[in-house]
């Protein structure tokens, strides 16, 4: 199994039941999750955030430096460790870092990762993707500041994969497990981050942030949108830190709002060898957690420093039944639990249906 073989997709129509049926289930319930008004930091106290708005629409317009015919394609050999190509579009980043501004940074190949994270260029880097916002690790506090807790003083080395991929890393956070990475593309100017922890404040927990100021109007992306080469590198990331290939995933653009980042990936692919054994259950645990964590976003007005102690909706209890009801008879029941959890993920988002299904036909 590759190192990225979690994240390759494979995917395929299952047997699930009808769509009519499903459009008349999923419709005939209310988009609301489990929150009270009470327990949601959105609606009121410290961290009371503006009156729910319509989505923003989902706008992409050809980045300011367009990426090479190169850009984005994974190196030789490299074909099954790297998810499809044709789902990633290099328009979703905007105002990339000139590539001259990159260049010094190759000196610190191998340094330990504080060394190039307290260099003054690079702070001035990294405000060119690192959201502006209010992260709520442990209390509100900037984004670079939750990084410093993380990444300074970090002895884990700088790598530069190919030279070109660079990634600073570090897990110095003694609160809540925190771990973090930064990444940059060197030729083509695009910074990620991600940002691991285990939240005390009622979100879902644990959750993996992945951000970049690079990014602005979208209302919902899936891992699969990203550069394959990013993906490559934080799998590797994630591994070495012992983060759990399945959690809570989700999104802070460049417009300080938090979306959900959807795991589209299929852990039944063929082209990741033998998988896990439990694939199908993680295909479904997966759509389950987009469901809840749609709910969250949707209950706190996708702020970045929500809070919410999770109670029980009646709603969303009801709608559960609905779907045991609805899968315990058919020939691939979890099939049918995956298709309805990502409906209902996009009705609670208000976005489009998904794509394409996730898993592959058994048999």
């Amino acid at each position: 199994m590759t190192p990225s073989s979690w994240l390759l997709r494979g995917f395929c129509a299952r047997r699930t039941i009808g769509s009519v049926a499903l459009s008349v289930i999923l419709t005939s319930l209310p988009a609301t999750h489990g929150w009270t008004q009470e327990a949601v930091s959105a609606q009121e106290g410290p961290y009371a955030q503006p009156p729910a708005q319509e989505p923003a629409p989902i706008t992409r317009q050809a980045p300011e430096n367009p990426p090479s015919a190169a850009a984005g394609q994974p190196p030789d050999g490299a074909a099954k460790t790297q998810p499809p190509l044709a789902s990633y579009d290099p328009a979703l980043f905007q105002r990339r870092i000139p590539k001259e501004q990159l260049a010094f940074v190759s000196q610190y190949a191998g340094a330990p990762s504080n060394e190039l994270y307290r260099e003054k260029q690079f702070r001035k880097l990294m405000h060119s993707f690192v959201p502006d916002c209010t992260f709520h690790y442990g209390m509100d506090k900037s984004m670079f500041d939750a990084l410093d807790e993380v990444i300074q003083g970090s002895s884990e080395p700088v790598q530069i994969r190919d030279g070109r991929y660079l990634l600073v890393s570090g897990h110095m956070g003694r609160y809540l497990a925190g771990r973090a990475f930064l990444w940059i593309d060197l030729q083509e100017g695009i910074g990620l981050g991600g940002f691991y922890f285990h939240p005390t404040n009622g979100e879902p927990t644990p959750a993996m942030n992945i951000f970049s100021k690079q990014v602005q109007k979208e209302m919902l992306l899936d891992m699969s949108e990203l550069p394959p080469a990013f993906t490559e590198d934080m799998i590797a990331w994630t591994q070495a830190d012992n983060v759990p290939p399945l959690t809570t995933r989700y999104f802070i653009t460049g417009s300080n709002k938090k979306i959900l980042l959807e795991h589209d990936e299929d852990f039944c692919a063929p082209a990741s060898g033998p998988g896990y054994n439990d694939c199908d259950q993680m295909n479904a645990d997966a759509a389950d957690l987009d469901m809840t964590a749609a709910g969250y976003l949707e209950q706190t007005h996708h702020a970045t420093n929500a809070t919410a102690w999770m109670i029980t909706d009646p709603d969303q209890v009801a709608w559960l039944q609905v779907r045991v009801h609805a899968c315990g008879g058919v020939l691939d029941p979890l099939g049918c639990r995956i298709t309805m959890a990502r409906e209902r993920t996009r009705v609670i988002l208000h976005a489009p249906p998904p794509r394409r299904p996730v898993g592959r036909p058994r048999g």
